[in-house]
């Protein structure tokens, strides 16, 4: 045969028996199904988020002509302008006959504000009491409201409470000190912690230029005969003094 008789096969391309051999070896290989997939569904909680549960401090007085509850209401004012902190009025319970007070001539007083027990003093994280002064100390009203605690003296369940002084007085020299000094007693007898203001209401503390109640123990007003009102910056210490004693609540709370 002729050197053109024949063709010599190409380098470029397999052998046909290692073509075949190659798709012999191929395996189809079936799809792996799907594993079933599971959804969560997560139910939808409506419930509203739970309210803030805000500090109590309450205001506890008693007034007869009502120049020391016009000091608690503006106090309230000053420990509701703190964030987390509420102020709530309450009264003592009156001691004089409906009788007696018509002979002195003392205002009705207002419903809206509860007479206050003995018991619900636990309830408060801090505690402003205020009254007039009866020849320097407290009115026998608060007085008798006081003795009333002797189960919570008893059992210390006030022991280590905040609690401050606002006071008024018929004179300048009627005890706008003494009587939230003479008061204290009462105080460290339940263990309770006396807070006063100091001079933080800063140069308000200082001014002669008007008439003004009030000391380092505590907002005050002058009652004088009975016609005088708190002034401004009477009732600004008022406020103030709402203001610290919330402040100062709200420190050791949180301490």
């Amino acid at each position: 045969m002729g050197k053109g008789a024949g063709c010599m096969p190409s380098k470029s391309r397999p052998p046909a028996g290692a073509a075949e051999s190659s798709e012999a070896d191929v395996k189809i290989v079936a799809p792996v199904p799907r594993e079933e997939r599971s959804v969560e569904i997560k139910a939808i909680d409506n419930t509203p988020p739970p309210a803030e549960v805000k500090l109590k401090i309450f205001i506890v007085f008693y007034s007869m002509y009502g120049h020391v509850e016009s000091l608690a209401r503006r106090m309230k004012k000053g420990v509701d302008g703190v964030d987390g902190i509420e102020g709530f009025l309450y009264r003592v319970p009156e001691t004089l006959s409906q009788e007696v007070l018509g002979m002195m001539n003392a205002p009705p007083k207002d419903e809206d504000i509860p007479v206050i027990t003995a018991g619900e003093l636990t309830e408060a994280d801090g505690v402003l009491f205020g009254f007039p002064t009866r020849f320097g100390s407290m009115a026998a009203q608060m007085k008798a409201f006081f003795d009333s605690t002797g189960q919570l003296w008893k059992e210390q369940k006030l022991a280590g409470k905040p609690a401050g002084f606002f006071v008024s007085t018929g004179t300048q020299g009627g005890g706008q000190e003494t009587t939230a000094w003479t008061a204290i007693t009462q105080l460290a007898h339940h263990g309770m912690l006396f807070v006063p203001i100091g001079y933080t209401f800063g140069a308000n503390m200082f001014t002669l230029e008007e008439i003004k109640g009030g000391s380092p123990y505590g907002a005050g007003v002058f009652a004088g005969d009975g016609s005088r009102l708190a002034t401004d910056v009477e009732l600004d210490l008022a406020e103030h003094q709402g203001k610290y004693m919330a402040s100062t609540v709200k420190k050791i709370v949180q301490s």
